[in-house]
């Protein structure tokens, strides 16, 4: 069995419902637990105050933010070299909820930031990077819909994540590009003196977890939904010409 076998639209529709009864509950778990304990069984910080707890939702956000577009770019590859249908409408279903967690990551960073900086927006390169990345998700979303055809749309919308992958790219690494930039470095980081204290760290890779977890779920049911909607259209198109 290889990887390659779940590009067969009836295998993946198979897997996801063999595995989506057990994501739902352990995603639904770990936030709950990851949330709950973060924001009512941690201390405040003596800099912050209770405005550090944003982490617990802002980190787990813009990590899937960033990473949701790597992972829709990974599925352009795969359509545009292997032309494997299930790639193009996985990153299809993961634009939505990347762009959610890009929103969350954006409110929350200004909930942040306010206290922090004394202001809710500032240019920041990483910032900015951020903001463009989001107008490339809602693009992405607005070309999906404007072109009818599924495989032209799954082209021309595999070409506009290639090119909005810079973005991802600098709003990962742009604290390490410009060092004069407002916003912090890695709040999780293999460097003891960058990484958050460990009374913050533990909860926080529970709410990491609970937020993955989430994101793997709705991205396969999403995919489901997008794999059946196009055998509809394929049967309606059958219909039409008979």
């Amino acid at each position: 069995m290889t990887l390659w076998e779940y590009a067969n639209p009836v295998k993946f529709l198979r897997l996801s419902e063999r595995v989506l009864p057990v994501l739902w509950p352990l995603a639904a778990g770990f936030l709950a637990l990851g949330l709950i304990w973060g924001f009512f069984f941690t201390p405040d910080d003596y800099r912050q105050g209770a405005t550090v707890k944003i982490i617990y939702l802002h980190v787990p956000a813009a990590l899937l933010a960033i990473n949701a577009w790597f992972m829709m770019l990974l599925g352009a590859l795969i359509w545009l070299i292997r032309r494997h249908h299930v790639s193009a409408l996985a990153a299809k279903a993961a634009a939505p909820v990347g762009a959610v967690m890009t929103v969350i990551a954006l409110v929350t960073g200004a909930l942040w930031g306010q206290p922090m900086w004394g202001t809710w927006w500032a240019w920041d390169p990483r910032l900015t990077s951020f903001l463009i990345l989001f107008l490339f998700y809602l693009g992405y979303i607005a070309l999906w819909q404007a072109i009818e055809d599924p495989d032209t749309a799954a082209d021309l919308t595999s070409v506009l994540c290639l090119v909005g992958s810079v973005f991802a790219v600098l709003s990962r690494y742009a604290v390490n590009f410009w060092n004069q930039g407002l916003h912090q470095g890695a709040s999780l980081s293999l460097d003891k003196e960058e990484n958050v204290a460990d009374v913050f760290y533990i909860p926080l890779l529970v709410a990491i977890t609970g937020f993955v977890l989430l994101f793997v779920a709705l991205v396969l049911y999403r995919t489901g939904t997008e794999i059946r909607l196009r055998r509809a259209r394929a049967l309606q198109l059958r219909r039409n010409r008979q």
